[in-house]
């Protein structure tokens, strides 16, 4: 029992200090796709934001010329 338990914690232990160093490892060796990765993530976030706000500036326009036509169908009617 006490050899099991022995070797288990070996292996748990072995475990954990590979997912240690494999951490470190990507953190070092990734940090220059990371940075890449973070600017093409940015140029599209500030590209979707332009896009969005002359979206939301047609979206206005035509809201307002459908409220403008249904005021003149109602002035038309009465």
């Amino acid at each position: 029992m006490r050899a099991t338990l022995a070797y288990t914690s070996a292996r748990v232990l072995l475990l954990a200090l590979a997912f240690a160093v494999s951490g470190i490892a990507s953190f070092v060796l990734l940090s220059r796709q990371r940075d890449i990765m973070s600017g093409a993530l940015l140029a599209r976030l500030r590209n979707g934001r332009a896009r969005a706000a002359g979206f939301r500036a047609r979206l206005e326009e035509g809201a307002r010329a459908e409220d403008e036509a249904r005021a003149e169908d109602q002035y038309a009617e009465d």
